[in-house]
């Protein structure tokens, strides 16, 4: 199987997801990549509320879905895992062969000189720059972000690259911006030589996912999805179950054993 993830797989570990069991929004839509680099103002109150919101990534541990895809993969069953997810909580609980669609969250880039370093180094920054704003409180948000609503953000101080001066962004692909073509090629080299799709834990309203159901479906695969809720491809899926995926994945791992 090609196995694709979605965020369903990490709310058992404490992070929150963006959509409810009908695919809406559950929250304001995420950060857009032309905001991000061409408001100050913006890209300001995305450190501010990052700098809360760490934590909640930085502490979280694989769940018992990560655990169970991981035992799948030792077993042979895997031919690649796919993620939408940008927490690492894949490789962190066995994980070998893995594609992060989205980039990774601890790590952090530079746009003009493609320098990369750990989140951790930016957060130990941040923190030396902004000591007030760890008194502030804010609920914990998708990938990192926390509800943190301030009118004040511009007094907020975000470090520049220490090598070039350049602008720093996470390393994930943000909204309005396209996933890296060499990890589309990737997944559909995988997806040609499988014998079917598993999502597990997506609603697939994001189209860098979706595309690889169209594909399958496209070429005569099977798709099966372990959701909770309505997902974007329920009219053209093989088999859907709607249960929780730990337990569902767990189940499974014992009955192939």
């Amino acid at each position: 199987m090609l196995v694709l993830t979605g965020a369903g797989c990490s709310t058992q570990a404490g992070i929150p997801d963006y959509r409810d069991a009908h695919g809406n929004w559950k929250r304001s839509e995420p950060m857009r990549y032309a905001l991000f680099v061409g408001d100050e103002q913006a890209r300001k109150r995305y450190w501010a509320r990052s700098m809360l919101g760490w934590r909640t990534m930085a502490e979280a541990q694989p769940t018992a879905a990560h655990r169970a895809l991981a035992a799948l993969e030792r077993a042979g069953h895997l031919a690649l895992l796919v993620t939408q997810n940008v927490d690492g909580l894949h490789q962190q609980a066995g994980s070998q062969n893995v594609v992060d669609l989205h980039g990774r969250i601890d790590t952090v880039c530079c746009l003009a000189c493609g320098t990369r370093f750990l989140r951790r180094n930016m957060q130990q920054e941040l923190v030396r720059r902004n000591p007030e704003w760890l008194a502030f409180s804010a609920a914990s948000a998708p990938d990192g972000d926390a509800d943190l609503e301030r009118s004040d953000f511009i007094r907020y101080a975000v470090p520049d690259c220490a090598r070039c001066g350049g602008m720093l962004k996470p390393d994930v692909v943000f909204f309005g911006e396209s996933v890296p073509r060499d990890r589309v090629d990737t997944v559909r080299q995988a997806l040609a030589q499988a014998d079917g799709l598993l999502v597990v834990g997506s609603s697939l309203m994001v189209y860098s996912g979706y595309r690889f159901v169209e594909e399958a479906v496209a070429s005569g695969k099977p798709v099966a999805v372990l959701n909770q809720g309505r997902t974007r491809a329920d009219a053209v899926l093989t088999l859907k179950i709607e249960a929780e995926v730990g337990g569902a994945l767990s189940a499974l791992v014992q009955a192939m054993a």
